[in-house]
């Protein structure tokens, strides 16, 4: 326990003294600030499902950012060999780098609760699917986060982790569009595939177990995936 203590504090270290931690919380609050201002202005509704679904857009553009460097950094720095020579499992090195990048996602979340306070000094908005959107974007933000992990361990090229990351989460966001086209059951299965499908009721205020599931699911098996391609090495 305290070597994954020690382990999980020099990840979350390593992440927080990068300058691109800070450009992206910098970058995600400025427009969500912009845009929940402006959208606040012209709908006069105390509601904050469209930043909901804005941040799930930005979460896909930025989780590639945040784990690309986890493992293909170690690679090309010829520094992985040495962390899996420690006296630490590599379930406690994927560990480790998962709630490091999770804190990061978990403070970006923190600091945008200063758009439900404003709608509460200023309204009276129904907190329930405020509630479930932040419930939903954690769920959204670790399956996004694991995935990501599991790219930077296939490849010592950063850029390459990011843009691998990042096409699988476009793919799964836009694969329900064309999930009808398929005859059935395929069609079924693809658009349950759908990462919006299963984060749209969250941010409306529903909450189903079918879609807690389904990025638990996809977190576990990118976690236990990385492990594996870990334990090739």
């Amino acid at each position: 326990m305290r070597s994954f203590a020690v382990l999980l504090r020099k990840e979350a270290t390593a992440l927080f003294s990068s300058p691109i931690a800070y450009v992206l919380m910098t970058v995600f609050l400025l427009i969500m600030g912009y845009s929940f201002t402006l959208t606040l202005f012209l709908s006069h509704q105390p509601s904050m499902v469209h930043i909901f679904f804005q941040m799930f857009v930005l979460f896909m553009l930025t989780a590639p950012l945040i784990t690309m460097r986890l493992f293909a950094e170690e690679r090309k720095l010829k520094t992985l060999e040495v962390l899996l020579t420690a006296p630490v499992s590599e379930v406690a090195i994927v560990l480790a780098k998962f709630l490091a990048a999770m804190s990061l996602i978990v403070v970006m979340l923190v600091l945008s609760g200063a758009y439900a306070a404003a709608l509460a000094w200023f309204g009276d908005p129904d907190f329930g699917p405020i509630y479930s959107g932040y419930f939903g974007l954690l769920l959204f933000g670790a399956a996004l986060v694991g995935t990501g992990l599991l790219a930077s361990a296939l490849t010592a090229n950063q850029v390459i982790a990011a843009l691998i990351s990042l096409s699988v989460f476009l793919l799964l966001w836009i694969i329900d569009n064309f999930g009808w086209l398929l005859p059935s059951p395929a069609d079924t299965l693809v658009v349950n595939l759908s990462l919006s499908v299963h984060f749209r009721p969250f941010a409306v205020g529903s909450i189903y177990l079918s879609d807690v599931g389904f990025f638990l699911s996809v977190t576990l098996l990118t976690l236990l995936l990385t492990v594996r391609a870990l334990a090739r090495r």
